[in-house]
């Protein structure tokens, strides 16, 4: 009697991403693969030892400031002015009636007026072209102030309609970023104390009773500053068939949000964090001095100085044939 084992077949397949591909290059990763998986070594000198604490916040922007940039020309001042004025003016009023919770604020940008050349013709001289006016052109920013993020495509929406499509950029802010540092500061507190025990275990040296010095920094990152970009395609190896100019196809650039990652840092609050926000960087150093005083070691003893005699003196011959000297100042 036959029996039939069925034993399941797993795939696994590991997730690499098309930002892998930079320039075409197929082992951009490779290059790096050996030097990241070996752990760096920091090793003490016996006089002193550095403690360093570092780690990173992923912040929730408590809202959002997205800037459009708004362009309008027209043949006269006014014209140009009531074009614009109801441009933004059927984006305030979207907002307001689909109920988005937002602030608009416009900023003025620029107010030029346009030229020109026209040709002008003289006696017994040459062509000439001068400036003529043919109208205006004014530059305005819109900025919409925000607090939930799923508003964005909302108005996004509302500015196409207006024909307002430039966005500038969109800018997060926190209100209270005291209390993250607050928090950070508890964190790295604990973790370093936690070095301290494995230094004494370690080493059998107390760190608590030495003297020491400490320095802290803190860095915010917003999500502007951490955008790459790549252009993820393949060129074909292929030898024409006939010779001749070979046109190679326009390439998509694309953009992408590139966080920083807790690769040398010890604690990472909020991880799990999803969408693009600030990250909050902090670390805390402290130096401790290892070397001790000896006070059984015998102390240096102060050698007695001589008074210092006078460059000057004087010999007094007396009656009975003695002498004396009599320094001089």
């Amino acid at each position: 009697m036959g029996i039939l084992l069925c034993m399941p077949l797993y795939f696994f397949a590991q997730v690499q991403g098309n930002a892998a591909y930079s320039e075409g290059n197929v082992n951009y990763n490779q290059k790096y693969r050996l030097q990241d998986h070996i752990a760096q070594v920091n090793y003490q000198n016996t006089d002193r030892v550095t403690l360093t604490v570092s780690g990173i916040y992923n912040i929730e922007a408590d809202g959002y400031i997205a800037i459009f940039a708004c362009t309008q020309t027209g043949k006269t001042a006014d014209e140009a002015d009531k074009l614009m004025n109801d441009q933004i003016q059927k984006v305030t009023d979207g907002i307001r009636t689909k109920g988005i919770k937002a602030e608009s604020y416009v900023d003025m940008i620029s107010f030029v007026p346009m030229y020109e050349y026209e040709t002008e013709k003289k006696a017994f001289s040459k062509r000439t072209y001068k400036e003529v006016p043919i109208g205006f052109e004014m530059k305005k920013n819109l900025h919409i102030r925000f607090t939930d993020p799923n508003a964005l495509d909302k108005i996004i929406s509302l500015c196409s309609k207006a024909e307002i499509y430039d966005l500038v950029k969109v800018d997060y802010f926190a209100e209270d970023i005291q209390g993250f540092k607050t928090k950070m500061r508890d964190k790295a507190l604990e973790i370093l104390n936690q070095k301290i025990t494995f230094h004494k275990e370690v080493m059998n040296v107390d760190l608590d009773s030495k003297k020491r010095s400490m320095g802290e920094g803190f860095n915010l990152m917003y999500p502007i500053e951490q955008y790459a970009s790549y252009s993820a395609y393949s060129s074909s190896s292929l030898q024409a068939k006939k010779p001749g100019h070979v046109q190679t196809a326009q390439k998509s650039v694309t953009r992408y949000y590139n966080q920083i990652f807790p690769k040398s840092h010890d604690f990472v609050m909020n991880a799990k964090k999803l969408a693009p926000g600030m990250q909050l960087l902090y670390t805390l150093s402290v130096t401790y001095d290892l070397r001790e005083k000896d006070e059984n070691a015998p102390q240096p003893v102060a050698q007695k100085q001589e008074p210092q005699k006078p460059e000057k003196e004087l010999i007094l011959v007396t009656s009975t044939g003695q002498f004396k000297v009599i320094p001089v100042d």
